[in-house]
């Protein structure tokens, strides 16, 4: 094997999580320079990128039912929502005006914030071994809708439109985490929490994606009636899909708005759908790092269009105004979307593959 460093003489070499030495150097030393960031930046940027890591585990898990198995999905808010809400009711004071239970510790309500939204995955699930399509995306967005009215009708657990109510706690062991205290300012706690929780479920989505499962989930999305041939079945899958899709989104909802400490039924709307879409196939699909790379891309492509109406003036940041900022990052994530599909349908991470086989090749063209 000297002198042959990239040949594989095992099935497992070829299929461990990082193949080749290089892969294991560069990302150990992109962890460490992430986690270096928190001493480095600001406290506004290091909420602003907390804020694309929770948004990145939603993403994966989109990418999970959408990209690994190919079940197109609208509905991602709807199962964001349910762990908003879950998180904020079980860390809720038991005495507030809205349900809560006391329960601040986040090793309590993010796991059951991904459970509930979970369960909602699984019963949502079955509609997808009969549709496909178009039809399975209809079916999906219909539930946004659903979940708009419930939650801003339901005014004991969201407390209604344009109140809301407080998100989740951060409390880990007795120490709130949404404040400055030993481990340092609010940012940057969060910044860290945000990031190692990014980790953790990314390495899970990445061993998933290579596991049994995972080539199920490639061969249903390939081509489910020769999946259902060789002998997948298609049900037990599809439902497995959805529910590790929802189960991601339900943690990140739970997680996402810890950051700014409110949460409004106003938020999971139809263009919270949208910017997860958006995320996936920007980034890349079927992809778990493409899925961080949108995540980073979009969130830090908000804090560019906010400061719009002080460089254009005909953009307002007044809602009541046409056109506004809203209007304008809806008509950006739509143009974005149409330019990737076109252009470069693998996204970011088609980008990172061509300048890699380009920097790998050179000075040859092939």
């Amino acid at each position: 094997m000297r002198g042959r460093p990239l040949l594989y003489t095992s099935y497992a070499q070829d299929m461990a999580l990082l193949d080749t030495p290089a892969k294991r150097v560069w990302t150990g030393l992109l962890v460490l320079l992430a986690f270096g960031l928190a001493v480095l930046l600001q406290d506004r940027s290091l909420e602003v990128l907390a804020g694309a890591y929770a948004l990145a585990i939603g993403a994966i898990g989109l990418n999970i039912v959408t990209g690994y198995a190919g079940q197109v999905s609208l509905g991602h808010a709807f199962f964001v929502a349910i762990g908003a809400y879950t998180a904020a009711a079980l860390s809720g004071p038991v005495d507030g005006e809205r349900i809560g239970f006391g329960l601040a510790e986040i090793w309590i309500w993010l796991p059951a914030a991904g459970l509930a939204a979970a369960v909602a995955g699984v019963l949502v699930a079955p509609l997808a071994t009969r549709l496909r399509g178009l039809y399975l995306a209809v079916v999906t967005l219909g539930l946004v809708f659903l979940g708009e009215h419930v939650f801003k009708e339901w005014q004991d657990l969201t407390g209604g439109p344009g109140v809301g109510r407080e998100a989740a706690v951060p409390q880990l062991f007795g120490v709130r985490l949404d404040q400055d205290g030993p481990l340092g300012t609010k940012e940057q706690s969060l910044y860290v929490l945000m990031l190692a929780l990014l980790v953790v479920f990314a390495l899970a989505a990445r061993n998933l994606a290579r596991s049994r499962v995972g080539r199920a989930f490639a061969a249903i999305r390939d081509r489910d009636i020769a999946a259902e041939v060789i002998g997948v079945p298609l049900t037990r899958y599809k439902v497995l899909a959805f529910g590790v899709s929802s189960f991601y989104a339900g943690c990140a909802g739970g997680l996402l708005y810890t950051i700014s400490g409110y949460v409004e039924p106003g938020s999971f709307s139809l263009l919270l759908s949208v910017q997860f879409i958006a995320m996936v196939l920007i980034g890349g699909v079927a992809t778990v790092s493409g899925s961080i790379a949108g995540a980073l891309f979009i969130s830090l492509l908000q804090p560019l269009t906010r400061s719009l109406p002080a460089l254009v003036p005909f953009v307002s940041a007044d809602t009541t105004r046409t056109p506004n900022v809203f209007q304008v990052e809806t008509v950006l994530y739509g143009l974005l979307i149409v330019v990737f599909l076109i252009f470069e349908p693998r996204g970011l991470f088609g980008l990172w593959i061509r300048v890699r086989n380009y920097w790998k090749s050179w000075p040859f063209s092939y």
